[in-house]
């Protein structure tokens, strides 16, 4: 028992050792490091939009009536002028013979009009006569000349009414052929909204029937691009876009359009840029999501820098980095790439080197970039030198120093 006793106390004394030890060492900080490289770098704007057809047409009717036939379906190819649909002729068909018989009805009246008109002025040319020989009195005279005149004004009024009811006839006729629905252009139906039996109206505004696509072969994005990125987006730039249905599949395309009206949605301001595409293969469908990327810039072999070895900052208290430059400072320590509390200005981008264990800031100046490098145009560096991207350790000794309180516990 008492060994038992004497050994527990021996390895309380080794572990208490060990930690009192242990206790003030600092851990190691390390640096992981990348290596510098040389290659192309495309930069580019991303965007979402929707697939559609180049030409869309929806046709409607511009009469109201109930569907008798359909002569086509979804994925339908019509040529231009095929009759697509027909809606009930009944009441068109009424419409027209009630048309033709008020034209006939003024056509008579009109030469009913010649007629009594020819009689007034055969009366007025006879009456003449005679009271220029002295047989009727003036006062016959002038009841002939005023029925002469009432006939003038009947025939006008005749040939008035004719061409009303022409036109009657005309515009039932018009609305008996809009009863037969036909294709505006050739293309593919890609919507079909009504079914036979049912009645559409055509009061208010023209109800849309059908969509057709005229090509699907050339199709376009509309996509809505960012206002902090429309300036750099230029018309003939190459893109590039996925589709969920093909995901590892990359589709290509061409800005043709950017369009200068903003559309603000919540107080944020997006430009329509259209991009077309080539689809020879029809495997693309209107509708689709596409995920573009605009190509806005491209540089090949130049030395491209890791984003992260631009983001890093030493962060141990005490283990400041020793600048290129010989001012001991890295620039931008400060909040937001500032100044830092010093007071010191921003001495613009920089990266960290690796000597004697320690980081040392080289300035720098980017130029184009995109997700996983950035082009370096000035800079003491060249392919295969190796920056600092992250540190390991110091977080930990920060963490470790800020313990140190009063070995009583929290005060009160």
């Amino acid at each position: 028992m008492k060994k038992a006793v004497i050994i527990s106390v021996i390895i309380a004394i080794a572990a208490g050792i060990s930690w009192y030890m242990l206790k003030g060492k600092k851990p190691a900080i390390t640096y992981k490091t990348a290596k510098i490289e040389k290659g192309a770098i495309v930069s580019t704007v991303t965007a979402t939009g929707n697939l559609s057809a180049v030409t869309t047409v929806q046709v409607g009717t511009q009469v109201s009536g109930t569907i008798q036939k359909l002569y086509v379906d979804y994925n339908s190819r019509v040529k231009k002028g095929q009759t697509i649909a027909e809606i009930d002729p009944s009441l068109f068909n009424a419409s027209v013979e009630q048309a033709q018989g008020n034209a006939l009805n003024a056509e008579a009246n009109l030469q009913k009009a010649k007629v009594t008109l020819a009689d007034a002025e055969r009366t007025l040319a006879r009456n003449k006569k005679l009271l220029a020989d002295g047989i009727i009195s003036q006062g016959d005279y002038d009841v002939s000349e005023t029925a002469q005149q009432s006939a003038k004004a009947a025939l006008k009024a005749a040939e008035g009414s004719v061409a009303q009811t022409k036109g009657s006839l005309l515009q039932a006729r018009t609305n008996l052929r809009y009863s037969v629905i036909r294709s505006p252009v050739d293309g593919v139906v890609i919507s079909r909204a009504v079914d036979v039996g049912q009645t559409v109206a055509a009061s208010f505004q023209t109800p849309t029937l059908f969509t057709i696509a005229q090509d699907l072969t050339k199709m376009q994005i509309e996509v809505s691009v960012d206002e902090a990125d429309i300036s750099r987006v230029k018309l003939a730039q190459k893109a590039s876009f996925t589709v969920d249905a093909y995901p590892e599949q990359t589709f290509n395309g061409k800005v043709v359009q950017v369009r200068s009206a903003p559309v603000i949605t919540q107080n944020v301001v997006t430009y329509v840029v259209v991009v077309n595409v080539d689809n020879a293969d029809l495997k693309l469908k209107p509708g689709m999501t596409a995920n573009v990327a605009i190509e806005v810039g491209r540089k090949d072999d130049v030395v491209k820098l890791p984003p992260a070895a631009l983001r890093f900052k030493p962060k141990a208290v005490g283990d400041e980095p020793k600048s290129a430059g010989g001012s001991g400072q890295p620039g931008g320590m400060g909040k937001a790439g500032g100044p830092g509390k010093s007071g010191r200005k921003d001495k613009g981008q920089q990266v960290f080197v690796l000597k004697e264990g320690k980081p040392v800031s080289v300035p720098v100046k980017t130029g184009i970039a995109n997700s996983t490098a950035y082009e370096m145009i000035e800079g003491a560096l060249k392919e295969g030198d190796e920056v600092i991207v992250e540190q390991q350790g110091a977080d930990t000794a920060k963490k470790k120093s800020g313990m140190g309180g009063s070995p009583m516990g929290r005060p009160f």
